[in-house]
């Protein structure tokens, strides 16, 4: 290990003082040049070594990244712990979520002052009964660094739970089940599964999906009987494509059990008699590149939300009976001015789920076709959804709506007399009024004239004219859409004179499918053009002080961070990468990284040399070069399952070798996470202060 360093690391017993420990000199990693050729093209990566994650060597060297980061950020540690309490301190404790009725039982989770994890309970008929507690999660996380508890189940006949965990964050879980009669778990644990579960109406079939153990790809959907030993499981469905990933659900009138297969650009699903499980699967539609649908069962026709004939979509119905794409009959018709998301079925009214002009809409119909209306929303930036809605014969739509400047309510919306009833208001504890700030949304000009999106927020007083620090965020793939929502952790960057933004760049599908073709394969760098235009607008605008301009984005969001960081070095302050996707083209050349054949939709396949050319002008990690590159601060999880650890690992080292200018490069790996970061509502909460200690300090902010 003596060879693993070039500047040894001053051990931290031996920093005196704060300013000791910010002379401590940054990590510099081994160089072991691994040559890596394709099209007659030779690539040198330096750092390739570090995606050994047995390797003790490679541990040292985090360890040393953590240490480096914890020694040069250990001035903003009051602020760090002050934002945490802060935050914290918002957070209504001893909290519970809104109960929905389902099969006789009202369900619910609730949480208990000073525990980060949620109780999850039940009461028989009556809010007035006695409680059940299925789980408590906080029990279940004891132990553990890491803990996750997801995707509760209970069978028809309202006896038997099952649960899936993950103490590790790769996202391989582990199912369970419980005896809600008797309180027992049963001792049996099938792992690794991929979450996706259902319930046979029998009450002892369950279908299940696992992951490939080396690719983590969700390929196979199994079929178990409740008592017996995990051996006796029967493979039921393999995808065989190794661009597709499949799950299994049962649908929303407990009818049918649905497998669905997917890739980026084409989806096939298939469906059984949730009474008949020892049924073969059968085939709604089998799989046409480029179509996608998915359908849902609604008396005794499939409706199916599609992009046949449809760039946007649109609501087709066909017989369950002839479901083949040739029965299928237009029920919404296609625009090209909306995008159709998804559709909620009521025994009366049909709930759509648009997008228009970049925002959610949620537009009302009866069956009869003589209502036809949307819900009225004023906010100018703000985000819809409809919540859960298991009951057929309610005029009662329950949905969702916040903004940047209103916190998360919950609604019950009648649609036959319109009237709505607030069920519930996110409390911000110790007072918050929503006066105090300002929300705003505008377009900015592209480098293509393309028209982007920008919604941001700030505080009232804060003098705009002027310019202020502000942080700009920007994710911009697979079509994600990045809506405004309230946040109590946004805050304390507001409170301290910070503006926030969102830029709805393309890749994402706010402007409809077309933002999203526009912002992938060979079109990719439309993505980073737009963020650039956006930060230049604010700034120009004065919005943003030229030299307090911020950059954030995670995982394909750290992608474009690593790329706008070498297009425009200058335009950036700081600028923070959360578990970054910089390594594009040797992640995309190996198929055994779990999400890589998955994905040659969204990036290309570098095998193919147009996109190997086109993806080399951009990848971060590629393009890195001798210039003043801004503050970053970096952060990743050893046991992350999309983006792996080393990626962000290299492309620190590369940038330290690189990088021309006095500012400073922070790597912070949790040992203990995976994609997510940490667990639990508080635990997350250190990672949150400790970015917006890093920019807030770079903003001149102290406290």
């Amino acid at each position: 290990m003596k060879n693993l360093f070039l500047l040894t690391l001053l051990p931290l017993i031996a920093c005196n003082s704060s300013e000791k420990m910010q002379d401590q000199p940054a990590p510099i990693a081994k160089k072991i040049p691994k040559e890596l050729s394709i099209h007659g093209d030779t690539r040198i990566d330096n750092y390739f070594w570090l995606n050994e994650r047995e390797n003790p060597e490679v541990i040292a060297y985090l360890e040393a990244e953590n240490s480096y980061a914890e020694a040069q950020l250990a001035h903003t540690k009051p602020l760090q712990d002050k934002l945490f309490n802060e935050i914290k301190g918002r957070i209504k404790e001893d909290d519970s979520n809104v109960p929905y009725f389902l099969n006789g039982y009202w369900y619910y989770s609730r949480y208990e002052s000073g525990k980060d994890y949620p109780i999850h309970c039940r009461k028989p008929t009556s809010l007035e009964a006695k409680e059940e507690v299925m789980l408590d999660a906080n029990v279940l996380a004891e132990g553990h660094g890491y803990y996750s508890l997801s995707g509760l189940r209970v069978s028809p006949d309202n006896q038997m739970l099952m649960f899936f965990q993950d103490t590790v964050g790769r996202r391989q879980y582990s199912m369970s089940f419980k005896n809600l009669a008797t309180g027992e778990v049963l001792p049996i644990s099938i792992f690794p599964t991929n979450g996706s579960a259902a319930w046979a109406n029998d009450n002892a079939t369950v279908f299940y999906g696992t992951t490939d153990a080396q690719t983590l790809r969700s390929d196979r959907i199994w079929k178990y009987e409740i008592g017996k030993d995990a051996s006796t499981a029967q493979e039921v469905y393999f995808e065989s494509d190794e661009t597709f990933s499949t799950y299994v659900y049962k649908g929303k009138s407990d009818r049918f059990i649905f497998i669905n297969s997917g890739s980026t650009l084409t989806s096939e699903q298939r469906y059984i008699d949730a009474a008949k499980p020892s049924d073969a699967f059968k085939i709604i539609q089998p799989r046409i590149r480029g179509l996608e649908y998915s359908a849902e069962d609604y008396g005794s026709d499939f409706y199916l939300v599609t992009n046949k004939d449809a760039q946007n979509f649109q609501l087709m119905k066909t017989p369950i009976t002839k479901s083949g794409v040739n029965n299928w009959k237009t029920v919404l018709a296609h625009r090209a001015d909306v995008r159709l998301n998804d559709v909620v079925f009521f025994k009366d009214f049909l709930v759509i789920e648009e997008r228009a002009a970049g925002l959610n809409q949620l537009r009302v119909r009866d069956w009869a076709g003589k209502t036809d209306y949307y819900i009225p929303f004023n906010d100018p930036a703000y985000t819809v959804y409809t919540e859960i809605n298991r009951d057929y014969n309610t005029s009662k739509l329950r949905y969702a709506y916040t903004s940047l400047t209103t916190p998360n309510t919950l609604f019950n919306f009648d649609m036959a007399s319109k009237e709505t009833e607030v069920l519930k208001v996110q409390e911000v504890v110790g007072g918050y009024n929503a006066a105090d700030y300002v929300s705003e949304r505008f377009f900015v000009t592209a480098a293509d004239g393309a028209q982007v999106p920008v919604s941001l927020v700030y505080k009232k007083s804060l003098k705009k004219s002027s310019g202020n620090p502000t942080l700009l965020y920007g994710y911009g793939s697979y079509g994600a859409s990045m809506d405004a929502y309230f946040s109590v952790s946004r805050i304390s960057l507001l409170d301290r004179g910070f503006v926030y933004a969102i830029a709805h760049i393309r890749g994402g599908e706010e402007m409809g499918r077309q933002w999203y073709e526009d912002g992938k394969l060979l079109k990719k760098k439309n993505t980073f053009t737009d963020f650039i235009a956006c930060g230049e607008h604010l700034v120009a605008q004065k919005y943003a002080s030229k030299d307090q301009l911020f950059a954030m984005g995670g995982s394909a969001g750290g992608l474009l961070m690593g790329a706008v960081m070498n297009m425009r070095p200058d335009l950036w302050k700081g600028v923070v990468a959360s578990v970054p996707f910089v390594d594009v083209i040797t992640t995309m050349l190996d198929e055994s990284i779990p999400l890589t054949t998955g994905e040659f939709d969204e990036w290309g396949n570098p095998k193919d040399k147009a996109y190997y050319d086109y993806m080399l002008s951009y990848s971060p990690y590629d393009q890195v070069s001798k210039q003043a590159y801004p503050h970053v601060l970096v952060t990743t999880g050893l046991h992350d399952s999309q983006v792996q650890y080393w990626e962000p690992a290299k492309w620190v080292a590369k940038l330290r070798e690189f990088n021309q200018s006095q500012n400073k490069i922070y790597l912070v790996t949790d040992m203990e996470a995976g994609h997510g970061g940490k667990s639990g509502r508080f635990n997350a909460i250190k990672d949150t202060a400790l970015d917006f200690a890093f920019l807030l300090d770079l903003a001149g902010v102290k406290e």
